[in-house]
């Protein structure tokens, strides 16, 4: 028979002795964009992987196309 292990206490003691949290601090910058780079700004995580996908769609058509036109020629 295996002996009982007591589970340990993970919950921290929050009562009078405890010691205190320093509290966390947000630093906030402020910065001046024009209209574009704030579009950019607010929107380039789903911006990036569509242009990203978007340029390459275009040079695999372009590969294509130039395919296309030396095996007709």
């Amino acid at each position: 028979m295996g002996s009982k292990h007591k589970k340990k206490r993970n919950k921290p003691y929050r009562g009078a002795g405890a010691r205190s949290v320093a509290p966390q601090v947000v630093r906030v910058e402020a910065v001046n964009r024009g209209r574009a780079g704030q579009w950019w700004h607010e929107k380039k995580r789903l911006a990036k992987p569509v242009l990203i996908a978007s340029v390459v769609a275009l040079v695999i058509a372009w590969l294509v196309f130039e395919l296309v036109r030396l095996v007709v020629s």
